[in-house]
Formats: C-alpha cells, structure tokens, sequence
C-alpha cells in the first residue's frame, strides 16, 4: 500500500497526517511549532517525518503546506509570517535532509486542494478556497488541479485593494506596505482595528461578533460593514474568475452571519443578472491544510 504524508506547519502548531492509498487517514500527530529558530524546523519535520513512517511501517511521499511560497525566481521562501524562514533555500534544505523529493506549497493552496478535492468543493469543477483569520489567503482549484502561475502568488486576493472602497472603511496599512489591502478589513485583526478606529474602543473580533448577536448597536454596524465588505471582495473574485463555488476556511469562517448576509449582498457587486456561486465553510475545518498538503502528490 501506498502512504502519502501531509505535514501542515503552521505558526505555532505544526501537524503531520498519513493517507493510504484509499485517502483514509491511519495516522496524525500535533506538535508545537519552534518558530523562531529555522534549524530547529527543519529537525522538527524530519522527525515528524522519521516518526510517522515508523508508525506505517515504510516510505511515504512528502509533501508540506507552509506560510509563504517558495519564489520560483531565487528558490528561496519569502512572505512567510514565520520570519525566520523568509529568504532560506527550504525545499533544498528539506530535501537534503530527507533524502527524496518534497512538494511544497503555500498553505492556503493547500486548504483549497484539500476542499476541492474531498470537501465543501468537492462536488464542482472551479473552486476557490479563502483563508480569513489571522490573515487572508487563497488558492485555486479547475478540475481537481491547483492552478499556480509564473510568480507562485495565484490566489493571494488578500493584497488587492478593497473593492469599490469608501470612506466609511478607512485605508488601514498592511504590513506589505500598500494600504487598504482587502486583508486589512477581513482578517480578525482587521476586524478589530476597524472598530477601533471607527468607534475608539478597543474590541477583539470575537467581543465583536458577539456583541452584534447580544444586540450591541456599535458592534451591529460593524458587523453590517463587515458583511459588505466580505461580499466586494468576493464579487471581485466572481467577476474575475466566475467560479463553480467559494469555500471559507480560517477562524472568521465561523461567523455564521457570513453565509446568511453575505449571498444575499452579492448581486449588488457581481457583473451578472443573477448570481448562483455558493458561499460554503469549509467541511474539514483545521485540518484541511494538512489534508491538502497530503493530497500534493495526488
């Protein structure tokens, strides 16, 4: 039988999945992340890896879903919020380690493979799969396949600006030095700094969501904008790609008001006279990147 490992590292929690060859997970293993020390991560997937094939007993193919991509330019990683790996030749110094081949790619295009594939998706052609939580991503999936481009950064939808934008929305700085950058509105951070800046009251985007469902009028109009927010970047989305489905993941996934406001608003931005692309939550939850990672090699 065939294994393929998945290994999700992630800023703080790093999780290692095998698949056999029926794509049913026989093993899965979570450990804390030593994100300040590059070395140290790189010893910390090598065990990972060394552990789980002594679980199954043989081999198996890797692959690895991380913050940031590898540039096809210099082969080295960059926009990683692990900093310490920014600028480091890490699939070289992986497969080094490892001895064999190792597919790599970012960890939103990880979640959006493994949703196209086995998930929310799985049931339509075009997909596109959003991260919101503590940051914004995306990838993109056509007939079962992530669609990447010369420049590694397809789906990042996250560092465009914020559709038809206005003043009631601010233009916040990102930390990739633009501003408004469609990010800096729906992460949860953005979120929280949005409604600090609107009503000069420090909230996280949890006291928020809650405090609209408890019937807060400050955190009620925040919400509203939120919700019109979500639906701009979106249609802008649907206007350019026109895909089958858009399927959330991340922590602001789980505003449920999402996917009772947001459809409905669409129509208002989408170049169309009607609009049928669903907004779904991501069915494998966490641990969809870990899964996608997996699913890397087919």
């Amino acid at each position: 039988m065939e294994y393929r490992l998945g290994i999700d590292l992630g800023g703080t929690k790093t999780e290692v999945l095998v698949m056999d060859s029926r794509g049913e997970p026989v093993y899965r293993q979570r450990v804390s992340t030593p994100a300040q020390d590059y070395d140290a991560i790189l010893a910390m997937i090598v065990e990972l890896v060394r552990q789980a094939e002594a679980e199954v007993g043989q081999r198996a193919s890797v692959g690895v879903g991380i913050p940031g991509a590898i540039s096809p330019g210099s082969g080295l990683l960059r926009n990683s919020n692990t900093v310490c790996m920014n600028g480091r030749p890490f699939r070289d110094d992986l497969e080094s380690r490892l001895a064999r081949e190792v597919r790599i790619e970012n960890d939103a295009n990880c979640f959006a493979l493994s949703e196209a594939l086995g998930g929310a998706g799985r049931d339509y052609p075009v997909v596109f799969g959003v991260i919101i939580g503590t940051g914004t991503g995306g990838g993109l999936v056509v007939d079962g396949k992530l669609l990447n481009g010369p420049h590694a950064i397809s789906g990042e939808w996250g560092h465009n600006p914020l559709p038809w934008h206005r003043s009631i929305d601010g233009s916040p700085a990102c930390y990739c030095g633009k501003n408004a950058c469609i990010e800096t509105f729906l992460s949860g951070p953005g979120l929280a700094s949005s409604f600090e800046l609107r009503f000069g009251e420090s909230r996280s985007s949890h006291e928020i969501v809650a405090g609209a469902a408890a019937g807060d009028d400050a955190c009620d109009a925040m919400m509203r904008l939120y919700h019109d927010q979500m639906a701009r970047a979106l249609a802008h989305l649907i206007n350019i790609l026109d895909p089958h489905a858009i399927v959330l993941g991340g922590g602001m996934s789980n505003i449920d008001s999402i996917y009772d406001h947001v459809p409905e608003l669409l129509a208002s931005y989408v170049f169309s006279d009607f609009v049928a692309t669903p907004i779904l939550k991501a069915e494998r939850g966490d641990a969809s990147g870990v899964y996608g990672a997996a699913l890397l090699w087919g």
